[in-house]
C-alpha cells in the first residue's frame, strides 16, 4: 500500500511530471536503491574524501574514464571543471579564484551552445573567474573559427550536448575535441541529459559531465568524469570557490547508489513501458478536432521518444499554451514540455511517471480538449503576455 503522499503535508502540489527530467520539478523520480541509501547514511559520519575517492572508482568504471567526481549538480561540474583547468594542482590559485591575475583564464564555447538550462551557460563558465570567448555564430561555426579563438590564453574550451542547442552548423564534437587537443586545450562536455556515459570520452572529451538526478535517477547531484589530473583539479577547488557548491554525504553516496543500479538496470523493459504509454496517449488523441499527435525521437539520441502535440486553434477552440496551462491547473495538474510552446505544439514525455499515472494525463488531457470544443470562443491569449506572467511571478516569490 502506497504511503500518503508527502506534498499534501507540505501543501504543494501534486502535479504530474510528463515534462521530463526538469530540476524545477525535481528531476526524477528516485531510485529505491538510492533512497535507501541516501537514508541509511544520513545518520552516520564518513570521511567525505575517502567517499569520494569511493564515488571516483564508480563513476571511473561507468564512465570508463581515469577518475570522477560527485559536485552539487552538473553546472557546479562545470564551474569547478573550468577553475581546476585555469588552476591546476596550484593550492595558492585555488584560493585566489575568482582572480585569475597570471593564469589562463579564457574559455572557448560555440555561440550556439550558449543556452540557458534554468540558468545561462555562460554564467557557469564566468562564476570561477574565467572570461568567456563565443565561437562562430548562433546558427554556425567552422573550424577555423575555433582554432582563430584558441590561443595563449586559453584554459579549456566547453561543448553543450542538449535539446535546447542550435542543432545544425555546428561542428560535431569529434571534430571540435580533435581541434583543441592539437592545440593542448583541454575539452569539457556539458552532457547533463544524457543517457550515453561513455560517448563524449571516447570522442575526445577531457571531463564529461552529467546529472545524477536526471536520467540516473540519483539525488541531486553533479557527475565530473574524465583525465585524472583534471578531476582532481576539479575537486581541489572545494578548498576554494567549490565550498559554496559542497555536495553533501548523502548525495556522493546516492550517486554511487544510482550508477550502480543503472548497471543492473533493464534498459529495454523500461523503453517499453515507456512506448505503451506513449501509444495510449496517441490513441486518445486521434481524430480530435485540431489536434495532431505524433512520437519523435529525443533530438541528442537518448534512447527515448514523446509524443507531440500539435494544436490548431480554429479547430481545437484552443491555442498549445492556452492547453499547456489549462493541464497545469485544477487538483490533477499536468506539467508538459512546454519550450517551442510558441510553434504550437508541445511534448508529452513519458520517463517520468508514476504507475497509473498515465491515465491520469489521458484523462487530463480529453477533459480539456472537450471543455475548450464546449466553448463558444476560441481560447487565445498571448503567448507574450504568458511570459510576462510568468516572470511577474517569479520576482513576486515567496508571495
Amino acid at each position: 500500500m502506497k504511503s500518503a503522499d508527502i506534498r499534501a503535508r507540505l501543501g504543494v502540489r501534486p502535479v504530474i511530471n510528463v515534462a521530463g527530467t526538469m530540476t524545477a520539478l525535481g528531476a526524477s523520480i528516485v531510485l529505491p536503491e538510492a533512497v535507501e541509501t541516501v537514508g541509511a547514511i544520513l545518520s552516520e559520519f564518513v570521511e567525505i574524501d575517502d567517499l569520494q575517492r569511493k564515488a571516483s572508482a564508480a563513476i571511473a568504471r561507468l564512465c570508463q574514464a581515469e577518475a570522477g567526481l560527485v559536485t552539487a549538480s552538473c553546472s557546479a561540474g562545470i564551474t569547478l571543471g573550468v577553475a581546476g583547468a585555469m588552476t591546476g594542482a596550484d593550492l595558492a590559485a585555488v584560493e585566489r579564484l575568482p582572480d585569475t591575475a597570471g593564469l589562463k583564464n579564457e574559455v572557448a564555447i560555440l555561440a550556439g551552445h550558449m543556452v540557458s538550462y534554468g540558468a545561462p551557460v555562460e554564467q557557469a563558465i564566468r562564476l570561477a573567474g574565467a572570461r568567456v570567448v563565443p565561437v562562430g555564430q548562433a546558427t554556425s561555426a567552422h573550424a577555423y573559427q575555433l582554432a582563430g579563438a584558441l590561443t595563449e590564453r586559453t584554459a579549456a574550451v566547453v561543448y553543450v550536448i542538449s535539446h535546447h542547442t542550435v542543432r545544425y552548423g555546428m561542428p560535431p564534437l569529434a571534430e571540435f575535441a580533435q581541434i583543441a587537443r592539437a592545440k593542448g586545450v583541454p575539452v569539457i562536455v556539458d552532457a547533463a541529459s544524457e543517457y550515453d556515459l561513455r560517448g563524449p570520452l571516447a570522442a575526445g572529451a577531457d571531463l564529461a559531465l552529467y546529472s545524477s538526478h536526471k536520467f540516473l535517477g540519483g539525488p541531486t547531484g553533479g557527475i565530473v568524469a574524465g583525465r585524472r589530473d583534471l578531476v582532481r583539479a576539479a575537486f581541489l577547488q572545494n578548498s576554494g570557490i567549490g565550498r559554496g557548491m559542497k555536495i553533501g554525504k548523502e548525495g556522493i553516496a546516492g550517486t554511487i547508489a544510482a550508477l550502480e543500479a543503472w548497471e543492473r538496470r533493464d534498459h529495454a523493459a523500461v523503453r517499453a513501458r515507456e512506448s505503451e504509454t506513449l501509444r495510449l496517449w496517441l490513441d486518445a488523441l486521434q481524430g480530435r478536432p485540431g489536434v495532431t499527435a505524433v512520437i519523435v525521437p529525443d533530438p541528442t539520441d537518448n534512447p527515448l521518444d514523446r509524443l507531440q502535440v500539435a494544436v490548431e486553434p480554429n479547430a481545437a477552440h484552443i491555442t498549445a499554451w492556452d492547453l499547456a496551462d489549462r493541464l497545469a491547473s485544477g487538483s490533477r495538474p499536468v506539467i508538459v514540455r512546454d519550450h517551442e510552446i510558441e510553434h504550437g505544439h508541445f511534448f508529452l514525455d513519458p520517463c517520468n511517471l508514476h504507475p497509473g499515472e498515465d491515465t491520469v494525463v489521458t484523462a487530463r488531457l480529453v477533459e480539456e480538449l472537450d471543455r475548450a470544443l464546449a466553448s463558444n470562443e476560441i481560447i487565445a491569449t498571448s503567448v507574450s503576455a504568458r511570459r510576462a506572467r510568468r516572470i511577474r511571478s517569479r520576482l513576486a516569490w515567496p508571495d
